[in-house]
């Protein structure tokens, strides 16, 4: 019976997958809360606001091409990679939660 062995490529591919849709999902709930926040900026003709969003748009497609970018990134650099995207989305998330702070405020 064979082991699951960390240097298995499918398994490698396996959790790279759930890795990526991992981060997509999270990704994906931020942009919800962006197009609501957008919105709620646009009735309140808050201009720093929407070039905060704009901005965090920006974050997002970054992350996108990012995650894109993983699939091709040598076996040695996944890790650093993930660490990259890792704190990106932690930034993206963090900036999400201010701003929400400013449009309830």
């Amino acid at each position: 019976m064979a082991l699951n062995n960390p240097a298995d490529p499918q398994m490698q591919k396996a959790t790279l997958k759930a890795y990526e849709d991992k981060i997509r999902a999270q990704v994906q709930e931020g942009k919800a809360k962006l197009d609501q926040f957008e919105a709620r900026a646009k009735e309140k003709h808050a201009d720093a606001e929407i070039s905060v969003i704009n901005q965090l748009k920006t974050s997002r497609q970054d992350i996108d091409r990012k995650l894109q970018e993983l699939k091709s990134t040598q076996e040695a650099q996944v890790a650093h990679a993930r660490e990259v995207i890792d704190a990106d989305v932690a930034k993206f998330k963090a900036s999400l939660d201010t701003l929400a702070g400013k449009l309830r405020g």
